[in-house]
């Protein structure tokens, strides 16, 4: 007698309905955003205090008006990437000031960022990695959220970033411009100048208010973002 063939059964049009209208229910190794890395360039030494390093100072400032309850430390000097980095590690948020000269920062963050997920056991969906970066095309003090390839606007310190960190499948990257002001001539050397000059005390204070606040609200953009 002959057997009777199994007969397949095919999944019902109510269940395919239920997983295209719910995908975050049945997605399979999506992983959420744990951390924050958030990077500021600019330049050591006697160019610190420049406007090409509103970064760093932003990020003070950041550091500063976070609430109490995060518990967010001071600057230290601490190392990633195997250099001395002023940083300020937290729970939730790690803040580095990078280093090195500005059109070489892009070495020494591949490695830090590297090192950082493997020393925390944390993939690249789980670490929102932000570089915080002046920007000449926008007015003093305004802060945007940028696509991490978005134009480098000839800005050497993005341009080094890019081509040092090559793209990581479903990475959370992105960049948060703070904008320095432009001189009315716009020649190579009047815009050099300027950049690497220092930040009047009135230039400092838009840049600690406005770009601290703007950060914060950067970030929050960003985590609401990667957390859909």
């Amino acid at each position: 007698m002959a057997q009777k063939k199994p007969i397949r059964q095919q999944p019902s049009d109510t269940a395919s309905q239920e997983k295209s209208a719910h995908p975050e229910i049945y997605a399979e190794n999506m992983a959420s955003l744990r951390r924050f890395l958030v990077v500021s360039l600019g330049n050591p030494g006697e160019y610190r205090d420049t406007f090409h390093s509103a970064g760093h100072l932003v990020l003070e400032s950041f550091q500063k008006k976070l609430p109490e309850d995060l518990g967010q430390p001071s600057f230290t000097s601490e190392r990633y990437g195997k250099k001395a980095v002023r940083a300020s590690a937290g729970s939730k948020y790690t803040l580095l000031q990078s280093p090195t000269l500005m059109n070489i920062t892009g070495p020494w963050l591949a490695r830090a960022y590297k090192d950082y997920l493997v020393d925390h056991g944390l993939s690249p969906e789980e670490v929102g990695l932000v570089l915080v970066h002046d920007d000449l095309e926008e007015e003093l003090g305004v802060v945007k959220v940028r696509q991490w390839k978005a134009s480098h606007r000839g800005h050497n310190g993005i341009k080094s970033v890019l081509a040092s960190l090559p793209p990581i499948p479903d990475a959370k990257w992105a960049r948060v411009s703070i904008g320095i002001g432009r001189p009315d001539d716009r020649d190579r050397t009047t815009v050099s100048d300027f950049v690497l000059s220092k930040i009047p005390r009135h230039a400092k204070g838009i840049l600690q208010d406005k770009g601290g606040s703007g950060l914060w609200e950067a970030l929050g953009k960003l985590e609401t973002k990667w957390n859909k």
